[in-house]
């Protein structure tokens, strides 16, 4: 059983890494957003698009996500994935051309797309059950490392002078490099081999090297497994039966206000709020850092406190203190406060009550309110969600400050997350320490 766990640890780290990538590729563009611009003096349009394109990609990849993975298989994929990053990495620092540049942004995207729905599979299927979910929690660990990252990275790129923007896109080449040599030292899924491939016994040979002792049995609880797939469009209809629309309606609405807090703005944007606010470059990008800080941190805390305080409780508090601080960011935005260091402040506590509820909550939730034989097509309805409104917020987000300002954009974040607090308190159900099948009977009983 330890060299089953030791294993399973070893390659859910080297898949997770593609969470890395993710939330590296997620937030580098933001150290470059406004060189960029300035660069090929982009007006708002073409900027929102630029800072938006590799969220287009994402909803790409993350439709056309299940038909490499189950094709090619899930290795393989990962394979694409690390040369799709590491195409984007090169062409976005080389680019001569913006339509090249945007170009390679959209690849990058469509490998965060694919390698939200791969990477998070494979380490599914080669987990012991009793620590699935802590393994599959690896992922979103990871995304948020890379996101810290990210930012540490471009405060020190900075340094580097006018084409420093460059750096800070092409230095996503490396760990690109590293993850695609990497998946080298992992097998592919014992379950794609049985079930897609009918490679008995490649299968069988993952599962002895996995579990020596018992790798007869794993074979026979995959032969009798049914994977579920997205499926086509016809498929699709289920979910609009009158009996799901009540997990329906609380995915998507959940997902509204995940991006109706605002949080992409400041993952996209941070430095040009902080310098909205009165900071210099090096301070606007120090306080990206310490955003970063923040959001790894509180993002670990949550994942230990959700399973004691409940999901509910925790939207509870992260929506009071979402409101508290995106109103106090607005009141400093009206009052032309120069002491950029406050904003700073407030957006790290804002950051910190984000990563404690929706940030932690959003997929644990999701996964949870709907019953089984629409649960992959509820998740794919709340990733495609998630992406599609990602893109809008960010694409938005450079007309709406400059013609709202910033005080008036930070307020509206705050009117949506009362309604947030609205929609916790007065329909969000509690879906700790409750069997699925109870949630199942909840969810139905709910649309009658």
């Amino acid at each position: 059983m330890v060299v089953t766990k030791n294993l399973a640890l070893a390659w859910s780290f080297v898949v997770a890494l593609g969470g890395f990538l993710f939330g590296f590729d997620t937030a580098v563009i933001s150290g470059a957003e406004q060189s960029v611009q300035n660069y090929w003096k982009l007006n708002d349009f073409e900027h929102g698009l630029t800072m938006a394109i590799a969220l287009i990609g994402t909803i790409v990849g993350a439709v056309m996500g299940a038909y490499p993975s189950d094709k090619l298989g899930r290795r393989n994929t990962l394979f694409l994935v690390a040369l799709l990053y590491l195409f984007s990495a090169l062409g976005t620092a080389l680019a001569q051309e913006w339509t090249i540049f945007v170009l390679f942004r959209l690849l990058g995207g469509i490998g965060v797309g694919i390698s939200s729905v791969t990477a998070p599979i494979y380490i599914a299927e080669i987990s012991p059950a009793s620590s699935r979910d802590k393994l599959v929690g690896l992922f979103q660990f990871n995304i948020v490392l890379g996101i810290l990252i990210a930012y540490l990275s471009n405060y020190y790129l900075d340094q580097l002078g006018v084409q420093s923007w460059r750096w800070m896109l092409g230095v996503q080449a490396v760990p690109s490099l590293v993850f695609f040599f990497l998946i080298f030292l992992v097998p592919e899924s014992p379950t794609w081999l049985l079930l897609y491939k009918q490679d008995k016994e490649g299968a069988e040979k993952v599962l002895r090297k996995m579990n020596p002792e018992n790798h007869e049995q794993e074979l026979e609880r995959i032969k009798q497994q049914n994977t579920q797939r997205v499926g086509t469009a016809k498929d699709w209809a289920i979910l609009w039966d009158r009996k799901y629309r009540f997990p329906v309606v609380l995915a998507v609405l959940f997902v509204l206000f995940n991006q109706a807090s605002g949080i992409n703005t400041i993952i996209y944007y941070a430095p040009r709020v902080f310098e909205m606010a009165g900071l210099g470059t090096q301070g606007s990008l120090l306080s990206t850092v310490a955003i970063g800080l923040v959001n790894f941190a509180f993002t670990l805390i949550a994942i230990n406190f959700i399973d004691r305080i409940g999901r509910r409780k925790l939207m509870l508090i992260g929506s009071l203190g979402l409101i508290v601080t995106l109103l106090m960011v607005s009141s400093a935005f009206y009052s032309k406060d120069t002491d950029g260091m406050n904003i700073t402040l407030y957006l790290m506590m804002y950051v910190a009550f984000f990563a404690l509820s929706q940030g932690a909550v959003i997929w644990v939730f999701i996964a949870e309110i709907f019953p089984e034989e629409i649960r992959a097509k509820g998740k794919a309805l709340g990733s495609l969600s998630l992406w599609v409104l990602a893109a809008l917020v960010t694409f938005f987000f450079p007309t709406v400050t400059a013609f709202l300002g910033g005080g008036n954009t930070f307020l509206l974040f705050a009117i949506c997350m009362v309604l947030q607090l609205v929609f916790v308190w007065k329909w969000m159900p509690e879906t700790m320490d409750k069997s699925l099948e109870r949630m199942e009977k909840n969810m139905i009983t709910q649309t009658r």
